[in-house]
């Protein structure tokens, strides 16, 4: 039976919030305004640890015609996002021809500057990230309903149940583009190597050749490897698992408008708990180009099993 969709933030006591002394210390608040401007910062050991970087005073700064974007009237109502592909094709989206090449050429814009801002802070990923989607998040989070397995209110690291990974990392960068007050509202869990621990005992082998129905019926984009298995297993242990909600080591974090994070999503155990407004770039990289790859949640899921999750060397294809 699917737990009950029940909203954990109405029930995290303060002191599970405050008794969260390794979450707190993944956050690392820096004072960098600009997006392309500056010396190289070599933060890679951060974000590979399990940071999340936040820059409080980096905004997106939207051109007076582009504010109209700000409402959700702008999404064709099929999807949460309204994104841009790599082959500049926007999806998600409804208006006229020239409102939707301003709001791509808005989301454009948020992009090269976010692939800046990743040259400039990990000079050691210079040519080796790969882009992916640009995405504008229109709407409210806490009214957003969903099932159990897609509630982001829930502490998770992201893996995706129709596209493998396959070992490849998810660079993230979000700001909030809010044009009020309003705070993206996080939890932030603790580090994945005490989550694996933590759930390793309930993960269960898949049936043989499951990997490639899935192909074969077009359910996923390419074979599961154990690898997406296990992060798929974890991704629904820790959503399904209410009291791990309530209890487990967790800090909150709130990123005011104008403020810029950049974390490892598939490493952060992370859960929205509220905002509207906001802007995200996502970038793949091989664990094997890491600084450490050691780190990864890869390799930290094989040295935690004991065995190998079947991830080709250097598959740079999520």
């Amino acid at each position: 039976m699917d737990p009950s969709p029940v909203n954990p933030s109405t029930q995290i006591s303060s002191t599970s919030r405050s008794a969260a002394p390794a979450p707190s210390r993944a956050l690392h608040a820096l004072g960098d305004t600009r997006w392309d401007e500056g010396p190289s910062r070599h933060l890679e050991h951060l974000v590979e640890a399990g940071g999340v970087l936040h820059f409080t005073r980096m905004p997106f700064v939207l051109r007076e015609p582009e504010r109209c974007f700000l409402d959700p009237r702008w999404s064709d109502g099929h999807s949460k996002n309204i994104s841009l592909r790599g082959a500049g094709e926007l999806r998600g989206a409804q208006g006229t021809p020239d409102e939707l090449r301003a709001l791509r050429e808005m989301i454009e814009r948020f992009a090269t500057q976010a692939q800046q801002l990743v040259d400039r802070l990990f000079p050691q990923y210079r040519g080796k990230l790969r882009s992916g989607n640009a995405s504008l998040r229109p709407f409210e989070v806490a009214t957003r309903s969903s099932s159990w397995r897609k509630d982001d209110t829930r502490l998770h690291v992201d893996a995706f149940p129709s596209n493998p990974m396959r070992g490849v990392r998810l660079l993230r960068v979000f700001t909030n583009v809010h044009p009020g007050q309003r705070p993206r509202q996080w939890r932030v869990g603790e580090p994945f190597e005490d989550f694996a621990r933590r759930f390793a005992p309930r993960l269960r082998q898949p049936w043989p050749g499951s990997a490639r129905l899935l192909r074969l019926l077009r359910v996923t984009k390419a074979l599961r490897t154990p690898y997406d298995e296990v992060m798929l297993q974890l991704h629904d242990l820790a959503k399904a698992d209410l009291d791990y909600q309530r209890e487990a080591p967790q800090a909150a974090v709130d990123f005011a408008p104008g403020s810029t994070w950049v974390v490892f999503s598939d490493q952060v155990l992370h859960a929205v708990m509220g905002g509207q407004h906001m802007m995200e770039q996502t970038f793949y990289l091989h664990p094997d180009d890491q600084l450490v790859p050691q780190t990864s949640p890869l390799r930290v899921l094989e040295r935690v099993l004991g065995r190998g999750l079947g991830v080709p060397a250097r598959q740079r294809n999520p």
